[in-house]
């Protein structure tokens, strides 16, 4: 009940439903489609082009050299007396899989907006536009205490339901929430991968912590057979430290670290933890020419994803 208060209350802590369902409207924003096709990945229901049977007739020609000779119209080809082909287009029915950290880690903003707020926001934008193209999409939430995966679905209603899904989790977010044993980033790449999906478009949406080699090496493997578009939410905090006394504390205990020698330890680690993850995820997405995708905690993450999808 206090943390659905807190939503109401200040909405940068917590989302709610209906903050969920009108961003999902603004969709007509986000120019996912276009920002895909320009990096060949996704084409959805727009169509290709086909000479031969498909769905639906696009249009009568006159043969050109290298036209399979079984699709010449024979009909109007005596008609006309010039040889005709019948033209299809196939519509490639795509879909998407949203994957979006709601993991403790994400509980956290030094500025303005939790990262786990900002996960949940933009992904309602994402599958709004996935949805007005009836390509299909679904919501796949991991946190500390397991995943909830949804088959995509080109269903508006269907989708609604999976974005209550991810209210109800970030909600019962809190810093001292039992954890599983196992990393959930690499739960949530297994379970991708058992799925044995191929040319897929998979949008992760996280801060990649606990982002580890075996991650990494699990990202390249979903790569190569599908397309992997990473997210990455970010904090000020996590890539440097200017404060001249820090205290860290885990919600019940706290250490006052005021040497300058264990301040400078501290610093350096963060900086090198936070280069050596953006330098692996950005080599993972040129795999497939896509540029590394980063949105921070200051509030302005809408007009960021905006930006960043050409939007």
């Amino acid at each position: 009940m206090k943390k659905q208060m807190a939503s109401q209350h200040d909405p940068r802590l917590f989302t709610d439903h209906e903050s969920l369902v009108a961003l999902h409207h603004r969709g007509d924003l986000l120019h996912l489609p276009s920002f895909l096709q320009l990096h060949s990945i996704l084409s959805g229901q727009r169509q290709s082009p086909l000479r031969g049977r498909g769905l639906n007739f696009e249009e009568m020609r006159h043969y050109q050299q290298g036209d399979d000779v079984r699709h010449i119209d024979w009909r109007v080809t005596a008609r006309t007396g010039k040889p005709h082909v019948r033209v299809y287009n196939e519509e490639k029915d795509h879909h998407v899989t949203l994957c979006i950290d709601q993991r403790n880690s994400m509980f956290f903003a030094s500025v303005d907006t939790m990262k786990s707020v900002v996960a949940a926001e933009i992904s309602a934008i994402i599958g709004g536009s996935i949805l007005r193209t009836s390509d299909r999409v679904g919501i796949s939430i991991f946190s500390d205490q397991g995943i909830i995966a949804n088959k995509p679905t080109r269903t508006r209603s269907n989708y609604l339901y999976q974005l209550r899904q991810l209210v109800e989790v970030n909600q019962s977010l809190h810093i001292n929430n039992p954890s599983l044993p196992e990393n959930q980033l690499t739960a949530i790449l297994n379970r991708l991968l058992q799925n044995r999906d191929k040319n897929t478009l998979i949008i992760i949406v996280s801060d990649f912590h606990q982002c580890d080699q075996e991650c990494i090496k699990k990202l390249q493997y979903l790569q190569r057979h599908n397309h992997v578009l990473c997210i990455s939410i970010t904090d000020p905090l996590e890539q440097s430290f200017d404060a001249s006394d820090w205290i860290i504390t885990d919600g019940e205990l706290q250490i006052n670290m005021d040497s300058r020698t264990s301040q400078e330890a501290m610093r350096q680690h963060l900086h090198e933890t936070y280069h050596r993850r953006r330098a692996s995820l950005s080599r993972l997405m040129q795999l497939n020419h896509l540029p590394l995708l980063e949105l921070d905690t200051s509030g302005q993450h809408i007009e960021q994803l905006l930006r960043g999808l050409g939007g």
